[in-house]
């Protein structure tokens, strides 16, 4: 040992690894769900994209700009095949609507967090389910309902796994 401490608090971080980790993540998680090999006739996985993108935004405000939906979106809009511009437009307004939100409400816990972001999936998951059916697609809006279910029940999991790339990421 060279007699120096190796603590977490010293060490050097890249602009990549503090700004880009929460990009990677997104990206990451609006790839896993087309990665799988899973084939259903009902929308079966939760996407993660989305819930990655609204556990950042629920644990540091001031993370994302307000035009960051439309990138994101479009990544996720290729990588799921929704119509092109549905994830730009439903993840541009759940940004607009937490930010709005949070200059709102000064006082937030567990629960308001995990409603907040619930309410966010929910509504991306029904603007995405009436996008496809108005270009004509696409099954009774009941198919989804259990996807929304279990995508609110991961969104605590999905949070804690965003909290510990945030410690990694910053000093």
């Amino acid at each position: 040992m060279n007699g120096y401490s190796t603590t977490r608090i010293a060490r050097p971080r890249h602009v990549l690894q503090i700004r880009g980790t929460p990009v990677l993540a997104v990206m990451i998680g609006s790839m896993l769900a087309s990665a799988l090999p899973i084939i259903a006739q009902v929308p079966l996985l939760p996407p993660f994209g989305l819930m990655i993108f609204v556990a950042w935004r629920l644990i540091r405000a001031d993370i994302w700009p307000l035009w960051i939906g439309l990138p994101l979106g479009l990544f996720d809009d290729i990588m799921s095949g929704q119509p092109l511009g549905s994830a730009v437009l439903l993840w541009t307004l759940i940004l607009l609507g937490l930010d709005l939100e949070h200059q709102r409400n000064f006082w937030r816990d567990y629960w308001h967090d995990w409603l907040i972001g619930g309410l966010s999936i929910a509504f991306a998951l029904l603007g995405g389910w009436l996008f496809v059916h108005l270009s004509g697609n696409g099954g009774s809006v009941v198919q989804i309902l259990p996807q929304i279910a279990y995508s609110i029940g991961l969104l605590p999991l999905i949070v804690r796994i965003c909290a510990a790339l945030d410690r990694w990421r910053l000093p």
